[in-house]
């Protein structure tokens, strides 16, 4: 299976906890204003990468405390990024962290299985879409505050968004 990415950066410290290998999925349809990643928008853009080779990639560096899926939009290519962060957790035993132009309540709406299982290989999903006029240098993780922190495993339980508090 291949996934179509704007980019990867192997080492980061600034998209989730610890340092994390970083995949830019390529296309959006959100086309936040003020986005910084506005190269990712283009559907057809980018380069296809197998998830195997990702796979490889990731297991090279043991330094790594995850994986974080980033865009562009990851759902959009949802089936791809679960295979991946399942083989990531299966093989590697890191931990997944999602971003998403969508709340998390839109994505339980689409009701698709790929969504669904994205959303089950995340641990950390930051979700909704990058507003300017929120826009804040001060919160972890994410650009403006509207966007939330979700523990995705116990919002799956409870069937609400349960946000972390860094």
């Amino acid at each position: 299976m291949k996934l179509r990415l704007a980019g990867i950066v192997k080492e980061s410290v600034v998209d989730g906890p610890g340092v994390r290998y970083v995949i830019f999925a390529q296309g959006c349809l959100h086309r936040c204003p003020g986005c910084h990643n506005q190269h990712t928008w283009d559907l057809e853009a980018g380069e296809e990468l197998e998830v195997k080779w990702l796979l490889q990639d990731i297991g090279r560096n043991p330094l790594l405390a995850g994986v974080t899926f980033t865009g562009g939009e990851p759902f959009l290519q949802a089936a791809a990024f679960a295979q991946l962060g399942r083989q990531v957790k299966e093989r590697l035993g890191l931990s997944i962290v999602t971003y998403t132009g969508y709340t998390f309540e839109e994505l339980l709406d689409l009701d698709l299985e790929a969504v669904r299982q994205l959303l089950e290989v995340s641990d950390l999903l930051v979700d909704g879409p990058f507003r300017v006029e929120s826009k804040s240098l001060d919160l972890p993780f994410r650009g403006s505050s509207n966007q939330r922190l979700i523990d995705v495993s116990r919002s799956l339980r409870e069937g609400r968004a349960v946000e972390l508090v860094l």
